[in-house]
């Protein structure tokens, strides 16, 4: 039997909202102010509450490395494996789709069908993947490459994008 509970707070890129089951974090997902509950109407956990913590203090840029219980056993074998590169992809840096792609036994658009997939974004960096050319392909979040840009530019002033 799932323990499954769901919160949701504004961050300076949207309204998160996340699902914690059995004490991991399984998804993050931006919401519209509109349909989503109240921080009063969230079932919070200390799990969900340290998540929000630490999206904070990476917003306040406190914090670099996000150390969260993550499940994400949903995604195929190779998704999982796109995840767990991503997530070794540190603050302020960048990897090509490609570059992911040779550390996985994957393609290209494969691994870009991976981080489309990515259940945990932000906390799992699929913004820090863009293409061969340099340039940024989708994003999940609310406000989609713009957003994308704006968590890059978030981590490093002097951040090149080839």
């Amino acid at each position: 039997m799932s323990d499954r509970r769901q919160h949701s707070f504004d961050s300076p890129i949207g309204r998160i909202h996340l699902t914690e089951e059995n004490g991991a974090i399984t998804r993050l997902t931006w919401v519209s102010r509109e349909t989503s509950p109240d921080r009063s109407d969230s079932e919070t956990s200390p799990v969900l509450l340290e998540a929000e913590r630490q999206i904070g203090a990476y917003f306040d840029k406190k914090l670099k490395v996000f150390d969260l219980p993550l499940a994400y056993d949903r995604g195929s074998a190779f998704e999982q494996s796109v995840w767990d590169a991503m997530k070794d992809i540190p603050f302020g840096q960048l990897l090509t789709y490609g570059e992911i792609a040779d550390r996985v036994g994957g393609v290209a658009r494969a691994v870009g069908g991976a981080c489309g997939a990515n259940p945990i974004p932000l906390v799992i960096p699929c913004h820090r993947v863009v293409g061969s050319d340099g340039k940024l392909t989708g994003f999940s979040g609310d406000g989609g490459i713009a957003t994308k840009q704006r968590l890059l530019d978030h981590e490093s002033d002097q951040l090149s994008l080839f």
